[in-house]
């Protein structure tokens, strides 16, 4: 796949995909202190529940290494608070979460500085590499799901540039392409942010596969005339029960999916679910600034002084997902089985 990384650790510092930029212009940053790394989370500049963990977790190595201090004990204080705050850039993205608290652990841990420091850092490439082979997994399940010459449809990026590489729900569409088996994937533009036109039909084309974007209101008329097999999507936070919150717009996916008898699938690592949280209300669902909803490229689009309503999130209720699919397999959407994944 000629697909750029989209985080990586370089010379101390955060090598950033500026996700902002595409498709337009492939453009890295590099972070360089921990608010950097807060405001790419918060601005978009790195997206995907995975990448953002990922990114996260180079936060928490960063600022292990910028604080001077030699002593063990002051050094983690100083971390554990700028890993706290990392914390409150996104509140959906559970896998933010998973991988702060992953790497406070590796801090608590360490006996002197300069471990912690080592330590640290091999905890975020592990977490990265896992990542990408967790990524391959989650597409190996999927493939099976498909025949050649499916159409399937899916909402938001959840690509290899949301993860460490191939992605969650588009990971099957780029072994499917290694494989030989022709998919033709029907991409929703996902407004207000464009992340599908921005940025989905931006990896399928560089990989190859057949890829159409339609406007997020041509799903119901899409799946009908051109004979959609499935719809994936990627998640950024399951629940106990399999409720999945995702980019706005996949509950409508799921609702128009179990009205036309499509499959709907979920595709995510065990990363993803939180088993504490034991519903989709439970769910902290986003809402983010008016302006991405009222403007367009700087420009607006709306009345001044009109009310916006602009959640980042919604959630598919466990009853209209036909299957998750993580890297130990596809499990149904029910508590049971669900926990049984972490037994």
């Amino acid at each position: 796949m000629n697909i750029p990384q989209s985080v990586a650790w370089e010379n101390g510092a955060i090598r950033l995909l500026d996700q902002r930029r595409l498709p337009h212009v492939t453009e890295y940053v590099t972070l360089e202190t921990v608010p950097a790394v807060f405001d790419a989370i918060q601005s978009l500049a790195v997206r995907g529940a995975p990448a953002i963990g990922i990114t996260a977790a180079f936060g928490v190595v960063l600022s292990a290494f910028i604080h001077p201090s030699s002593d063990v004990e002051e050094l983690k204080e100083q971390v554990l608070i700028d890993s706290g705050y990392l914390s409150q850039s996104r509140p959906t993205a559970v896998n933010l979460f998973w991988a702060l608290n992953r790497m406070n652990e590796v801090v608590v841990q360490a006996a002197s500085a300069e471990s912690l420091r080592e330590n640290v850092l091999s905890e975020a490439l592990a977490i990265q590499k896992e990542d990408e082979d967790v990524c391959r997994a989650i597409g190996e399940h999927a493939l099976p799901l498909f025949k050649d010459g499916d159409r399937v449809m899916t909402i938001c990026n959840a690509g290899s540039i949301a993860t460490a590489k191939y992605g969650t729900a588009l990971a099957p569409f780029f072994l499917s392409k290694e494989h030989g088996i022709n998919l033709s994937v029907y991409a929703c533009e996902t407004r207000p942010v464009f992340q599908g036109a921005r940025l989905t039909t931006w990896e399928l084309m560089q990989a190859g596969v057949d890829v159409t974007l339609i406007t997020d209101s041509m799903a119901a008329h899409t799946m009908k005339t051109k004979k959609i097999s499935a719809v994936i999507t990627g998640a950024d936070r399951v629940a106990a029960n399999g409720d999945s919150a995702n980019k706005i717009g996949t509950f409508g996916l799921a609702v128009l999916a179990k009205s036309f008898g499509i499959p709907f699938y979920i595709a995510a690592p065990l990363s993803t679910f939180d088993l504490g949280t034991p519903n989709g209300d439970a769910i902290p669902i986003e809402e983010r600034d008016p302006s991405e909803v009222a403007e367009v490229n700087g420009m607006r689009i709306a009345p001044e002084g009109v009310k916006v309503f602009n959640p980042a999130f919604d959630v598919a209720p466990a009853g209209l997902i036909t299957g998750i699919i993580t890297e130990k397999g596809i499990v149904k959407p029910a508590e049971r089985d669900i926990a049984a994944l972490f037994a």
